[in-house]
């Protein structure tokens, strides 16, 4: 793999890091965090993370996700080119949610991608209350 893409951690070296004062950040769309996330991450979707980088402490280490690889490797490129110790989740939270770990809320789960999803997401949001 090459250092443009940026370092990608097992989920084992993830929990680790974490456990350890890292900072997890999830860069998915609303619609997918909202119906399910890896506990104790903070919400920062891709498209804002130029405008909201600020809010990441660059004296600590950074643990990005979003469902599968691909939002999380761009985002771990911009932060680790700004000089961030960023790295990223191989396989996302859908290999998180795989390997039986915990997601937030209790009830959560991995949102399928893309915006027809949302549409799916909102109709059976509506339909349960």
């Amino acid at each position: 793999m090459s250092d443009e893409a940026g370092r990608e951690v097992s989920r084992e070296e993830a929990r680790k890091l974490i456990d350890d004062g890292a900072q997890l950040i999830d860069v998915r769309v609303d619609h997918e965090w909202e119906v399910g996330h890896i506990a104790g991450a903070t919400h920062l979707p891709l498209d804002e993370l130029a405008e909201r980088t600020g809010e990441i402490d660059k004296d600590r280490p950074v643990v990005l996700y979003c469902r599968g690889g691909n939002r999380s490797t761009m985002a771990t490129a911009a932060l680790a080119a700004a000089g961030y110790d960023a790295v990223k989740l191989s396989e996302g939270i859908v290999g998180w949610d795989e390997a039986g770990l915990p997601l937030a809320p209790e009830d959560g789960y991995v949102a399928e991608s893309g915006e027809a999803a949302a549409v799916l997401q909102a109709r059976k949001r509506a339909a349960q209350q």
